[in-house]
């Protein structure tokens, strides 16, 4: 009758009777013999044993570790706790990076875009720009990053640059404007016009057409990036189209659908 039942062996520990029974299961800790009551007794060794493998996989240990490491001597026991520490450090920082990913998330554009693109974003709005613009922006910008992530930060700067002039903010908020026009609008023409003498007159600003493009391998993704939200046969669409043919016919090289 010495010692205690399963169910005061796991209270004891702080476990379940069914989590001592899966580390008898793994080998981990002998299971007693029945005594002539036919229950099973824990003593002062079990007892031991059972503390010893709760503590080690509390503390990030891997069950299928710990067997080995308490049958280690002290060398190897120390080597296998620092690999363990390791792991630990590892699976935190993760965590971290998990939770950090959340905050981004519940704060919006910070969850897909890098906090530069963000105060761009914030800058363009203090500038006047509409929402819906901005709005569309920022889902470019996302688009663009994810098909030329090794242009995006250069591209980034261009923009910043860009926005440093009050020409081109006007020829941007104009842009806007025309959204609403229709696809035949004579006015476009002239804004498109407009649009690429000011890029020919400034290659910095040129740079946010032609510097992700750059990058590019096939005219699909430039096209993906350049085009992203336009309805076909929109004022939009019809206004980008000018302009590109005007870059074009001043020898910019604006990939055509289709080709490379």
């Amino acid at each position: 009758m010495n010692g205690v039942t399963i169910g005061q062996a796991a209270a004891f520990v702080g476990v379940t009777m069914k989590t001592v029974r899966h580390y008898h299961k793994l080998g981990l800790v002998k299971e007693p013999e029945r005594d002539s009551s036919g229950y099973r007794r824990y003593g002062s060794a079990e007892l031991l044993r059972l503390v010893q493998v709760r503590t080690l996989a509390v503390a990030g240990v891997p069950l299928a570790e710990v067997g080995p490491l308490l049958d280690a001597d002290a060398a190897q026991f120390a080597a296998a706790l620092a690999d363990v520490e390791r792991q630990v450090t590892e699976r935190i920082e993760e965590l971290i990076a998990r939770r950090d990913m959340l905050h981004r998330l519940a704060d919006g554009d910070r969850a897909l875009l890098p906090d530069r693109a963000v105060a761009l974003l914030e800058r363009m709005s203090g500038l006047g720009l509409p929402t819906e613009e901005v709005a569309a922006t920022r889902e470019g910008w996302v688009l663009a990053r994810a098909l030329v992530p090794e242009g995006f930060d250069d591209f980034l700067t261009h923009v910043e640059h860009a926005l440093d002039d009050p020409r081109f903010v006007a020829l941007i908020k104009r842009a806007t404007e025309a959204t609403a026009w229709q696809p035949d609008d004579p006015r476009l023409a002239e804004l498109a016009t407009a649009i690429a003498d000011h890029f020919l007159a400034n290659p910095a600003h040129l740079k946010i057409v032609t510097g992700l493009q750059a990058r590019t391998d096939a005219a699909a993704r430039y096209h993906l990036i350049a085009h992203y939200g336009e309805e076909q046969g929109s004022a939009t669409a019809h206004g980008i189209a000018l302009v590109e043919t005007k870059l074009r016919a001043a020898g910019v090289h604006i990939p055509r659908p289709g080709t490379h």
